[in-house]
């Protein structure tokens, strides 16, 4: 425990006024107004959310990064504190390219200049975890290469220790800390931020998303395995407009309209085709090709943060979409029991009453003035009121659904978003219980069949002849039981003979004494 970092952070929570976050409802308000008298010189008159903001940027990087991981449960902060840490920003300043140049030495095992033939010491992009510098191989190919913090692992594992600590105390001491669960919060933060301290699972991913595009629908940098090490990526460098910069777009005849829905059905392809999904879709990670061959394509950027969806959610999502399409609230209600969303003991009337309450008030707006992120964000606040806890991936999906709709307003606010899913969604279930999902089925085992073909017969004749010891074995056991039934018949009357004799005997004991 690092005493000093500790109390610092105490006193970053004194100086903003944090501790009403530590009220309980069910106490005296002792503490803030003791805080107030010890610490007389201290004012905030900022709301709590920005309070909490600006404490956290005081505090450093990795505490920004935890906000930003907290604006993304929706499900669980008041909606104040949510929409105010969405506002956090990682820039950090960059570090030194001394520092830069002996991480990659450190990697290669060689010097700087026979590892890259140019190197810019000027990194485009800084974060807390890493940054980024652009360079060129040998071989010429332009790269980006990115370059973990000097000593960031301790630093992080540090600031988790000391967050779980203060998860504990809120927990204990704030009246909102049994529903918010800060434990959980910062264990799942810490799940996300270890990925990222490895750049090899980074790698991994980005390559496995780039395999899944490989119909170039979506581009995404191809990585440099032989320059790639935990602390250093080396991909191939992409070149691209920002996508926020509409202006830059249009001029450049992108067609706005067209990209939105490209972008909608990119993102229900990585969801239902794939289940596996890029989870950090911010306008700051996505590109569009403005010229060349690929002109008008969408380039994919930082791939830490990458969700994953099992057969059984992406069913049961989908689903839960098409009812809700349908108004059919009922359907919707024995989805999420299905699913496990919500306890199987659930009230199906009460949870369908419920849903109804949220579904039926937007269906009096115009569709593209629904917000699709927003309703799923509804349906899991009323989950949790049931008595569940929504699993990170889908609280992960949510947040990039958000993520995606809001570009999509961007470039197109008319875009309907409930128009592109349907469809999509309709086929894709169709694919699952329908006709194609038994062509698809059949497509899949065909190979394993015909491979196996061969051994049909064999195997057939392993199954007669274990069928076959099966039966003697089945029938030697039943003749043990029936002689174990005779034996114990047997033995049960040599019991009650035995049993007779001592009764003759005793009996005649006992005549012989009163006689």
């Amino acid at each position: 425990m690092h005493w000093f970092r500790f109390f610092h952070i105490i006193g970053v929570f004194i100086c903003y006024r944090l501790d009403i976050f530590f009220v309980r409802e069910d106490r005296p308000n002792l503490l803030p107004r003791l805080l107030d008298v010890l610490f007389f010189w201290r004012s905030a008159p900022q709301q709590r959310a920005i309070r909490l903001r600006l404490a956290l940027e005081k505090l450093g990087p990795i505490f920004v990064k935890f906000g930003q991981m907290l604006s993304t449960r929706r499900d669980l902060l008041p909606p104040d504190v949510a929409d105010e840490l969405t506002k956090l920003q990682d820039q950090v300043p960059p570090f030194a390219f001394s520092q830069v140049e002996t991480i990659l030495i450190a990697a290669f095992n060689a010097p700087l200049e026979s590892t890259y033939a140019e190197f810019d010491p000027v990194p485009v992009a800084s974060a807390s975890v890493a940054q980024v510098h652009f360079a060129t191989l040998h071989s010429g190919e332009q790269v980006a290469v990115k370059v973990l913090r000097p000593g960031i692992a301790a630093i992080i594992h540090r600031d988790i220790a000391l967050l779980r600590t203060i998860a504990w105390w809120v927990k204990k001491l704030s009246s909102e800390g049994r529903r918010l669960k800060p434990d959980e919060m910062v264990e799942e933060f810490a799940r996300h931020t270890e990925h990222e301290l490895d750049l090899t699972l980074e790698a991994a991913q980005c390559s496995q998303l780039g395999r899944n595009f490989s119909d170039k629908r979506l581009l995404v940098p191809a990585v440099y395995w032989d320059y790639s090490r935990k602390q250093v990526m080396t991909m191939q460098r992409m070149f691209g407009t920002p996508v926020r910069d509409t202006h830059a777009l249009k001029a450049a005849g992108i067609n706005l309209t067209q990209l939105a829905h490209e972008g909608v059905e990119i993102f229900f392809t990585q969801v239902f085709r794939d289940g596996f999904f890029h989870a950090d879709m911010h306008p700051g990670n996505i590109q569009v090709v403005t010229e060349g061959q690929h002109k008008g394509k969408f380039i994919a950027l930082d791939f830490g943060i990458m969700g994953s969806l099992s057969p059984t959610d992406q069913y049961y999502l989908a689903r839960n979409f098409l009812a809700f399409f349908n108004r059919d609230y009922r359907d919707v209600a024995v989805a999420h029991i299905e699913s496990g969303w919500v306890p199987a003991d659930t009230n199906v009337e009460a949870l369908e009453t419920a849903i109804r309450a949220i579904c039926e008030p937007i269906f009096e707006k115009p569709l593209k003035d629904i917000s699709f992120g927003r309703t799923l964000l509804s349906l899991f606040q009323m989950s949790r009121r049931f008595g569940v806890n929504i699993q990170p991936q889908l609280i992960m999906l949510q947040k990039t659904l958000l993520n995606i709709e809001g570009m999509g307003r961007e470039l197109d606010p008319n875009i309907d978003l409930w128009h592109s899913a349907k469809p999509f969604l309709k086929r894709w279930m169709s694919e699952q219980i329908g006709w194609r999902r038994l062509i698809k089925s059949a497509k899949h085992e065909l190979p394993y069949v015909l491979a196996h073909a061969a051994e049909i017969p064999r195997l057939f004749e392993q199954y007669l002849r274990n069928q076959s010891e099966f039966a003697k074995q089945q029938s030697h056991i039943d003749a043990m039981l029936v002689t174990q039934r005779k034996q114990s018949s047997w033995q049960k009357g040599l019991i009650s003979v035995i049993v007779v004799l001592v009764v003759l005997q005793a009996s005649s004991l006992l005549l012989l004494l009163f006689n």
